[in-house]
């Protein structure tokens, strides 16, 4: 089947089209203010808080219980190896089928579930099990349905909601240390990571169930088929996007998910320290959720998105230096900004481009192939300390596919300069 680029100007049209004859004239409203901290709260919960927080028990699991890197990063690999080419595509089609709503309350109750259990492993099987719930937790109410819902709820505003909403992962991720720390020292850790899952049932069902469907999705008469979404699937761009956020997702993982283990038992940080690192890490990824939603409303989101890979591949050759404490906190800065970025912009660069009525399916397919990178990647690097002794290695491997990414990014079609 021959390989094509989409009409994007037909594209925006009818997308604009769709917002100007179905939506409310103004964006932001009671409702749309409602679900953008739905998301936000969400999005704390299920990515900051059970996503971001699990590699901070890494190190306790490696010392109790004697299993090492690769073993403790394979749980995040065989999870999402298993998990997002299993319910990736589906995922997508049930939010476009059924609103991202129903999904994202699953979702929730999946993740909470898999870290009250991760609380009370003491197996391998057990800890590859409750990762491969928490697997399909992210899926089901992570970024997708509420990339899906904010898409459908914004046009003009996009950028601003999506970008607000993705800081409930960076307060999330740089509370979260803090937070396990702080009950790791008071009750241990196992009793620590089954009250975050409580924390999650609490603080994030509540905010999805007063979520609102788009009022214009009930009155969509025409729902795009098996054709449309070929069609699409098959484009440079979606293939482009596609790689490119499989490259810089891979770096990012990597980087995150060793990130505790190299600085406890290569470098010796004190809990504290560590956990310090890793907050900064998030709480700089505020800042550049900010930044690159205000960037994306203004210049062209392709600009935005090779600056955010070339972020996240400028920041890990800091960690070479890691005994100089100002290189770690530089490299905090540098890769919060990226990481900030990262997962927020391939929504935007594919509503751009294909507009928002396949946006399930064409992000369900994305999600899934940035779920096998994110997957090997942190395993990669887990394996590579292990055989050689060095994390050197696995860092120029993460360097390399950050550089991809943006390559990848660069070649993307421009779109539209946002009004």
């Amino acid at each position: 089947m021959p390989i094509r680029t989409p009409p994007m100007q037909e594209t925006g049209e009818s997308a604009n089209s769709l917002g100007a004859n179905a939506g409310p004239p103004a964006e932001w409203n009671r409702e749309s203010l409602q679900v953008t901290a739905a998301a936000f709260t969400v999005l704390f919960c299920i990515v900051g808080m059970a996503l971001w927080g699990l590699p901070f028990y890494y190190d306790f699991m490696v010392q109790q219980f004697g299993w090492t890197r690769g073993q403790v990063t394979s749980g995040n690999a065989l999870s999402k190896l298993v998990v997002g080419p299993l319910f990736g595509f589906f995922a997508g089609w049930m939010v476009d089928r059924f609103g991202p709503r129903r999904l994202m309350l699953a979702g929730i109750l999946m993740a909470g579930a898999a870290l009250i259990g991760l609380g009370s492993i003491s197996t391998l099987g057990m800890f590859y099990f409750f990762y491969m719930l928490n697997a399909l937790g992210y899926v089901c109410g992570g970024p997708l349905p509420s990339q899906v819902l904010l898409s459908r709820w914004f046009e003009r505003s996009r950028g601003k909601a999506m970008g607000f909403a993705y800081l409930g992962i960076g307060l999330g991720g740089a509370a979260v240390p803090w937070i396990s720390h702080t009950l790791v020292q008071h009750f241990g850790w196992q009793a620590a990571l089954r009250t975050l899952g409580l924390l999650i049932l609490v603080i994030a069902l509540p905010a999805a169930l007063l979520a609102k469907e788009p009022p214009h999705a009930k009155k969509s008469t025409v729902s795009p088929g098996f054709a449309d979404a070929r069609d699409a699937f098959t484009t440079i761009p979606f293939f482009l996007l596609t790689l490119g956020s499989m490259f810089s997702i891979a770096a990012v993982s990597g980087a995150q998910q060793n990130l505790k283990l190299f600085l406890s038992l290569d470098l010796h940080f004190a809990q504290s320290q560590a956990a310090r690192i890793l907050s900064l890490v998030l709480a700089f990824s505020i800042v550049g959720r900010l930044l690159m939603g205000w960037l994306a409303d203004r210049f062209p989101k392709k600009y935005v998105m090779v600056l955010i890979y070339m972020l996240v591949a400028a920041a890990i050759p800091l960690l070479f230096a890691g005994r100089a404490p100002a290189a770690i906190y530089i490299f905090a800065a540098v890769f919060g900004v990226g990481l900030g970025g990262d997962y927020m912009i391939v929504p935007l660069m594919a509503a751009e481009i294909f507009g928002v009525q396949l946006l399930g399916r064409l992000l369900g397919v994305i999600l899934t192939a940035g779920s096998v990178a994110e997957a090997l990647s942190p395993w990669l690097v887990g394996r590579l300390r292990d055989t050689t002794g060095s994390y050197s290695a696995g860092f120029l491997v993460l360097i390399g596919l950050g550089l991809l990414g943006a390559a990848s990014a660069a070649m993307l079609p421009k779109g539209k300069k946002p009004a």
